[in-house]
């Protein structure tokens, strides 16, 4: 029998929602690797998503500065939620954005006293989170979106568009703020990642005893949908769900976008 802890059953338990039996069954399926204990679950029809919360979720700040054509966003993570809300914190998270703004990500670094000065101050683990910028070239434009909690944003998004305004460049901004997608385009998902869901999607097909003359056709379908729930183009916009976002754009395109959320 393969080794693993009643710790590895309570992580698996908090990643896929299953009940305690369920998580052993799946880590002595899968010899204790987490990894294949998830997909055996889902192959099982027990766990109903792939998807896995953070463990550790960190609190913090988003900060989103922009300068002209450029915008510069950057997490500020601590522990608890009163930190995060705190005004020399949001203050700090603020500054930092300033200056990658204005100098590049690598400003980061003029930070570490301030970082130090409030880990000190604040009796917490003070750190920089992600750090992004990015600038609008000519025939673009640039816009943001930052949610606010509390005082403090929590979920920030940069969006540059090519051949459109900066309204529908704040549009979609609010549009990934909600919908969360992780790549443009389908082409953009790592093939690896393809593959393996495919293979996933299928044996889930059989095991449903799905007609084998019918599975690609299901198992096609399924994709479409793997794919809508992850790239921003073929999802359906939020204000119309009626048309994707590919369509509400129309004749402008996504540069790129980036977006950063608390706890994620």
């Amino acid at each position: 029998m393969a080794e693993f802890t009643a710790q590895d059953v309570q992580a698996l338990r908090r990643s896929t929602g299953v009940g305690m039996l369920d998580a052993k069954r799946a880590l002595e399926a899968a010899h204790g690797d987490q990894e294949e204990a998830t997909q055996w679950l889902r192959v099982q029809g027990l766990a109903g998503a792939a998807k896995r919360e953070d463990r550790e979720a960190s609190d913090g700040a988003v900060a989103i500065v922009r300068q002209g054509p450029v915008a510069a966003m950057v997490e500020l993570r601590c522990e608890t939620d009163f930190v995060a809300k705190s005004e020399e914190f949001v203050a700090l998270a603020d500054e930092v954005a300033a200056s990658v703004a204005a100098r590049g990500p690598h400003a980061v670094e003029e930070a570490s006293a301030d970082l130090e000065r409030l880990r000190t101050v604040l009796k917490e683990n003070i750190s920089v989170g992600r750090v992004v910028r990015l600038e609008a070239g000519s025939g673009e434009v640039l816009d943001t979106y930052l949610h606010q909690q509390a005082g403090r944003g929590t979920n920030g998004v940069i969006v540059v568009l090519s051949g459109g305004s900066a309204q529908l460049a704040h549009e979609v901004a609010v549009h990934v703020a909600f919908s969360r997608p992780t790549y443009l385009r389908r082409d953009d998902v790592p093939a690896d990642q393809v593959a393996a869901e495919r293979a996933t999607v299928e044996e889930i097909s059989r095991n449903e005893g799905k007609p084998e003359a019918a599975l690609a056709k299901i198992v096609d379908g399924r994709m479409n949908g793997w794919f809508k729930e992850r790239c921003l183009l073929e999802q359906a916009y939020v204000r119309d769900e009626k048309k994707t976002v590919a369509e509400h754009l129309g004749s402008a395109e996504v540069v790129e976008f980036a977006q950063v959320v608390i706890g994620s």
